[in-house]
């Protein structure tokens, strides 16, 4: 027999204590076990007597998901309940509430939003790896552990590569949170994690600004018009947003999602280097589109029954459009190791066309005295090593959104890759190994110490037997030793 929650319901060992919330679809109360010391939390779906099948089939898949995810970005899940007495998942309780109280106190400074955005764009590509698509990413779905992590909630409408997708098999009407949706979920795409690029876009746009992109639209109808009908620019609003963020956001919201950042961790990318980001006519615009243009678009867009089909499934959307980090040396006699490595990077592009390219150069610093900042002839190292890395990189003919470029510093340099692929959710490093020697192998080297550590694949480029030279050059002091 089914029961429903109430405070002091006692079920499998749970004891009900107050309700937090209580929204449309489920409540959440305060629970405590005699084995859990942590803080809990109970989700109880609301089933009434009438038409509840999208509230029952929506919780059949959280309880699917949530159980194989894992990480600081999502509820520890303690205990599932079935539907033959009283459905419930528990979960461990995140202090603090959503996001809500946080985005109804916009419009943000700039460098405020920008943190923000930071923090969801890392978080969301963490849940892209574990093949989740979000689908319903918004305010109120958005938590903050104490330690600044982003924890995402309601997975309710998401979608898992390894699972059956439930919603699309029994219903064909678009779901979504109608300010935040995407165009193609609107034409009832749910396969696609550039849908959650969207309604991060749509989120940043909110906090810039104080309104949502799209307005509140009540009907599907409304949301129809995001087809064709963009909104109105962020600095239009509020002028002090750089314009490198409002390209950003602009991008993120585009109706075509190859149009989009293709990954979470591009998007991250462009957020932690605002200088190379590339501004286009998204950064300049300060009014909406006119009225011939909005008309052309109606005219094209009225009928389209979808965009382009994306990659099978989540995992393979990301393998298409990874950050490929690319250490090089610029070291005169690496020479021929830079060449290889530059055809190794060739080769990835074919295979991975969207990919971003981070080239990097790592200076090696003193551990103690004084570092220089010039060579011998007095020219800036900085300077002359960006010179010489996008000299290095101008056969690629990469487009400014497709590559970059960074000249690092530190006394370890395999550690500053490292570092640098952490904080940039680097998918795979290609760095070249300059050969080996006696040293080498009683020392190690950068390529190994990379390979050893980095937490993510790694791929090292070594000079043909046949092509080393006789005798292996000493290393210059400033410069990367792989």
């Amino acid at each position: 027999m089914r029961i429903r929650p109430y405070t002091g319901l006692q079920i499998d060992g749970f004891t009900l204590g107050e309700c937090l919330h209580k929204g449309g679809f489920a409540t959440i109360w305060d629970v405590t076990h005699p084995l859990h010391r942590t803080p809990l939390v109970m989700k109880v779906p609301t089933i009434l007597d009438g038409y509840d099948a999208p509230t029952i089939v929506g919780f059949e898949v959280e309880q699917m998901i949530m159980p194989r995810l894992a990480g600081p970005h999502v509820p520890r899940v303690v205990a599932e309940g079935d539907f033959a007495t009283m459905p419930y998942i528990v979960t461990e309780r995140i202090p603090g509430g959503s996001f809500l109280a946080l985005f109804k106190s916009a419009p943000a400074p700039a460098d405020t939003v920008v943190a923000l955005a930071i923090r969801i764009a890392g978080a969301l590509h963490e849940l892209h790896k574990q093949h989740v698509i979000h689908l319903d990413l918004k305010p109120a779905n958005l938590l903050m552990r104490d330690t600044g992590e982003v924890v995402f909630v309601d997975f309710g409408l998401a979608r898992h590569d390894h699972l059956p997708d439930l919603l699309a098999e029994e219903f064909r009407i678009p779901m979504g949170t109608f300010p935040y949706i995407a165009p193609e979920q609107y034409l009832r795409v749910r396969d696609d994690l550039r849908s959650d690029i969207f309604a991060v876009g749509a989120m940043l746009y909110e906090y810039a600004t104080g309104r949502q992109p799209f307005g509140e639209p009540q009907t599907l109808r409304g949301v129809r018009k995001r087809l064709w009908r963009d909104p109105v620019p962020p600095r239009a609003t509020s002028p002090d947003l750089p314009p490198w963020l409002q390209e950003i956001i602009l991008r993120a919201l585009e109706v075509d999602p190859k149009d989009r950042f293709q990954s979470a961790a591009q998007m991250l990318f462009d957020l932690q280097h605002p200088a190379q980001v590339k501004l286009t006519a998204r950064a300049a615009k300060l009014t909406q589109d006119g009225a011939a243009e909005v008309f052309r678009r109606w005219r094209r867009m009225r009928k389209v029954k979808g965009f382009g089909p994306p990659p099978a499934n989540a995992e393979a959307q990301m393998d298409k459009a990874p950050i490929l980090l690319v250490a090089v040396d610029l070291a005169p006699e690496m020479e021929g190791l830079a060449q290889h490595l530059l055809r190794a990077v060739k080769r990835i592009r074919r295979i991975q066309a969207d990919a971003r390219v981070a080239c990097v150069n790592v200076i090696k610093t003193a551990r103690l005295g004084v570092d220089r900042t010039t060579d011998d002839e007095g020219v800036n190292l900085h300077v002359a090593r960006l010179v010489a890395l996008r000299a290095w990189a101008a056969s690629l003919e990469l487009s400014d959104e497709e590559v970059t470029f960074a000249i690092l510093e530190g006394p370890d340099p395999a550690a500053v890759i490292i570092g640098y692929a952490v904080n940039n959710q680097v998918d795979h490093i290609l760095m070249g190994a300059r050969g080996s020697s006696s040293t080498r192998r009683f020392l190690g080297s950068v390529s190994s110490q990379v390979v050893a550590e980095a937490p993510c694949s790694v791929t090292v480029v070594r000079i043909p037997a046949y092509e080393a030279p006789a005798t292996e050059a000493l290393p210059a002091q400033d410069s990367v030793d792989a």
